[in-house]
């Protein structure tokens, strides 16, 4: 009864043919490491985020009057409403932390090399998608730093020459931040995370067209046997989703003991300010956005204003992220994977990691002179890494590329 029910499926649906493609009969490296789970761990989050996010909307009001009122509401007096708030929240940061762990993994490796550049593009996609979720997510919790983090940001639309005022008044919908506002971010954040999974299932289809890349930047496609099966290769399901499931229990406790125990993170995931709520008639006295955009907002202090407007450190702080839509034709080695590339691309990308993670704390910091000067210090190093990348790629001693993946 069950084959012929999967049948009548298969004459109208290709449930079987899209199982077998992309599960049971896909083969990946074998020789994945740890770095490669993090694909796997952000499409769970993600599930989490839209699950968590649907329940939260039942009982959210989008009114500048009643937002921040509604999430004590969430807090204290919907059955379990304190857990739901929190895993959104602790899951949004969680997100980024493994989307950047994930992206990371793709320049150690060379996963935006040939032929995946379109992989990598629809990746930096999604990426930015996920940047606008939390943007206009930031906003909704109507406390003091979600008001002014929100009225900082928007406000640097006004810094683009011409059209600034009218775009800044366009993204508002308003003159200030205010109800409008908060309801037209509420919308976009509600819809935005479906767009995120349209793009991460059209990631899914390009990863399976293309094969996935591994440690060794060996193609395994071009080595199969007489059954059309690669050698290097193992069956998806159930040794990779095996591994995969693992790897999240694993981070299942992690997360769980930040949820748990320490939600707001000593105040990174969710700030002390935004349990008071907004009042546009006081300015919190150090305003800076949520941890995973403070690296571009570091960028974006450091660059100094130009002819009175902030445009130049607006372009940088956009061009920082945009860059990495051209990294595929930037990158001249012959080799893919950081084992068999030579000395200049290690230390520049350890460098360019160093950089990351220094930008984001002096985000976070009050400006000052000393702070100002490291922040121009780290963020020439930043873009140093993808300017310079066609010279020291392409001058760099590589090692030759064994043909087969033999640990």
């Amino acid at each position: 009864m069950l084959k012929n029910f999967l049948g009548w499926i298969d004459e109208r649906f290709p449930a079987t043919e899209t199982w077998e493609k992309h599960i049971s009969k896909y083969y990946a490296p074998k020789n994945f490491n740890f770095l490669y789970f993090f694909g796997f761990i952000a499409t769970l989050v993600l599930v989490n985020q839209i699950l968590t996010g649907v329940w939260l909307a039942m009982n959210y009001k989008p009114d500048a009057d009643l937002a921040f009122a509604s999430v004590e509401y969430i807090m204290r007096d919907v059955d379990m409403g304190w857990l739901l708030r929190y895993m959104h929240s602790t899951g949004a940061s969680f997100f980024f932390i493994v989307i950047y762990l994930h992206m990371f993994r793709g320049l150690l490796y060379g996963s935006y090399q040939r032929p995946r550049e379109l992989l990598w593009i629809i990746g930096v996609v999604i990426y930015l998608a996920m940047m606008a979720t939390a943007f206009f997510g930031y906003l909704l919790p109507w406390g003091q730093m979600s008001f002014w983090g929100a009225q900082v940001i928007v406000n640097l639309f006004g810094a683009v020459p011409f059209v600034g005022d009218d775009l800044s008044v366009w993204v508002r919908g308003d003159f200030v931040i205010s109800d409008v506002t908060l309801n037209r971010f509420f919308a976009f954040h509600f819809l935005l995370p479906f767009v995120l999974a349209a793009l991460v299932f059209v990631h899914l289809v390009a990863l399976h067209f293309v094969g996935s890349n591994n440690p060794e930047g060996i193609e395994i496609k071009k080595n199969k046997d007489e059954n059309g099966i690669p050698k290097d290769g193992i069956a998806f399901f159930p040794y990779i989703v095996v591994k995969d499931l693992v790897a999240f229990i694993g981070f299942a406790f992690v997360f769980a003991a930040v949820l748990f125990f320490a939600p707001e993170m000593g105040g990174y995931f969710i700030e002390a300010p935004n349990f008071v709520p907004a009042n546009p008639m006081v300015t919190p006295a150090h305003i800076a956005p949520v941890w995973y955009f403070t690296p571009f907002y570091a960028i974006l202090r450091a660059i100094p204003p130009m002819f009175g407007s902030q445009f130049p450190g607006v372009l940088a702080m956009f061009g920082a992220i945009a860059v990495f839509f051209v990294l595929p034709w930037l990158d001249r080695s012959p080799v893919k994977s950081i084992r068999y590339k030579g000395p200049l691309f290690k230390i520049a990308i350890f460098i360019f990691a160093i950089s990351f993670i220094v930008l984001g704390w002096l985000g976070m910091q009050p400006v000052s002179p000393g702070k100002t000067l490291a922040a121009q210090i780290f963020t020439a190093l930043y873009f140093a890494f993808f300017i310079l990348m066609p010279w020291y790629s392409k001058i760099d001693k590589t090692k030759s590329v064994p043909e087969r993946i033999t640990k």
